[in-house]
């Protein structure tokens, strides 16, 4: 149980209210129980003094919601007719997206989410968006509280089995080796490189490689996600219980499915939202892979966090592949320029030698 105290208490968990109650608790006031089945608490509701408390999303027995209320509860019920929790107090797993992937994709939430947040941006699905986005926000720093946080980004057109996919890997391999929690945008590719190599930090590096073999055969989510998602759940049958880490996703981007080797998936539907928290919170630094038009997004936007920091909060920047952020997209003589002459400057890499990365992730 979270050791949690003061005038606001989250409760995200039936074992969190059954040790408050068995520790003699009276009164619930300031409590906030987030996606909680109370219904056979009912006893307990009865007995405490509800008022002040907070019920995110929460089920009732029959007529113990009214009873709440009039006794001085605030009560936010389920939004009706959505596919996703809007209080839900965890971030999701491969395994709850893809749920039903034995069939095909189109039959998990993972894709019915998306399907359904196409639909016309009506008052209940704006609410329900914003109310899950809040909430995943909240778990997602409750995952990652006292972690050193590095962050993996670049493109999602990067093909398994090509040479930059294992050497993704192999960088994410090492960096999670040394303690780091590595967090990518939590989709195909590059993304997908990392938190496999994060997800077996804790097997030899030869084993690295025969996950790597065991994909080659599915290099693409596309032209079926459904293949390219096996793939990657097959490797976790082959290796269960693998070192953890994080994605951020988004729905935003449809088209790109989920990796299934992030242990813990913040997948969010505003992508500036995601955008936002998963650069801010890899204060121990960013790596960026050869990428397109989201990577390039995802340097500038780390750029201006370094730019307006406190010297003494600002990441490390590492750019790999000169000749790609020289010549191909050449991102790293605008990056240049801004850093000169900022407490950036001593942060801001460009190498090509995947080696010289993780000595640059501590600050100088």
């Amino acid at each position: 149980m979270k050791k949690e105290r003061g005038r606001t208490i989250e409760v995200e968990t039936l074992d969190e209210f059954d040790q408050r109650v068995a520790d003699g608790a009276t009164t619930m006031a300031g409590w906030s129980l987030q996606a909680l089945d109370l219904t056979g608490r009912g006893d307990d509701l009865v007995r405490l003094d509800v008022a002040g408390a907070l019920f995110l999303g929460c089920a009732f027995a029959d007529g113990a919601e009214n009873a709440l209320r009039s006794r001085g509860a605030l009560i936010f019920p389920l939004v009706p007719d959505v596919p996703v929790n809007s209080y839900r107090a965890a971030l999701y797993s491969p395994q709850e997206l893809y749920d039903g992937i034995d069939s095909s994709y189109e039959q998990t939430p993972d894709a019915r989410i998306y399907a359904w947040s196409q639909q016309p941006a009506s008052l209940d699905v704006s609410l329900a968006q914003a109310l899950h986005d809040h909430a995943i926000d909240d778990a997602l720093r409750d995952c990652v509280e006292g972690t050193d946080l590095v962050g993996m980004m670049g493109g999602h057109a990067l093909e398994r089995g090509s040479p930059a996919y294992a050497a993704a890997a192999h960088l994410a391999h090492e960096l999670a080796g040394k303690d780091l929690l590595v967090c990518t945008g939590g989709g195909p590719g590059a993304m997908e490189a990392a938190n496999l190599g994060a997800y077996l930090a804790d097997r030899p590096l030869e084993e690295v490689d025969q996950a790597l073999s065991m994909l080659t055969a599915t290099p693409s989510f596309r032209p079926s996600i459904t293949d390219w998602a096996r793939a990657g759940f097959d490797v976790l049958e082959r290796w269960p219980d693998g070192n953890r880490s994080v994605g951020i996703p988004t729905w935003h981007y449809g088209h790109e499915p989920p990796n299934p080797f992030a242990t813990s998936i913040a997948k969010y539907f505003k992508n500036a939202i995601r955008e936002d928290i998963l650069l801010h919170l890899c204060a121990s630094g960013i790596v960026f892979l050869p990428g397109a038009g989201g990577t390039v997004q995802e340097i500038f936007q780390d750029a201006c966090e370094n730019y307006y920091a406190d010297p003494a909060t600002v990441a490390p920047m590492v750019l790999v592949g000169r000749d790609y952020w020289t010549n191909v997209v050449p991102a790293w003589p605008l990056l240049e320029s801004l850093a000169r002459g900022r407490a950036m400057q001593p942060v801001v890499h460009l190498v090509d030698d995947l080696a010289e990365v993780a000595p640059l992730l501590a600050r100088p």
